[in-house]
């Protein structure tokens, strides 16, 4: 998907996630124009997009009468890889059906051997 068009789309979203994902692009767009040679803002497009869990941080809060509560405060990092020129028109690959990845675990499953065997 281009740039411009996921922009455009999370415009329109009222999540919380959509609005810094948002950021991001807009702060992808910058950084590619200025430190990696880009040649065009408008030229680019989303290759690879995702966000993962990062790391948790634990604590502990008050509450009245001796009594504690666990807090957790959850973080997460996205990852974004921008590409320079016009989207090719089927870059997401077709999903695998069942029979094709049974046939490949079959065929995995028949190549396996014993270590120093006959």
């Amino acid at each position: 998907m281009s740039i411009d068009e996921a922009i455009k789309q999370l415009s329109f979203h009222r999540l919380k996630g959509a609005h810094i994902i948002k950021e991001v692009l807009l702060e992808a767009q910058d950084l590619a124009l200025k430190q990696h040679n880009f040649e065009f803002k408008s030229n680019m497009w989303i290759s690879y997009s995702t966000a993962v869990d990062s790391f948790r941080v634990k604590g502990v809060r008050k509450h009245r009468a001796m009594r504690l509560g666990m807090v957790e405060y959850k973080y997460c990092t996205y990852y974004v890889r921008l590409e320079e020129g016009v989207p090719p028109p089927n870059y997401h690959l077709e999903a695998e059906t069942y029979e094709a990845r049974a046939k490949e675990y079959i065929e995995k499953l028949r190549k396996r051997s014993i270590y120093l065997s006959i």
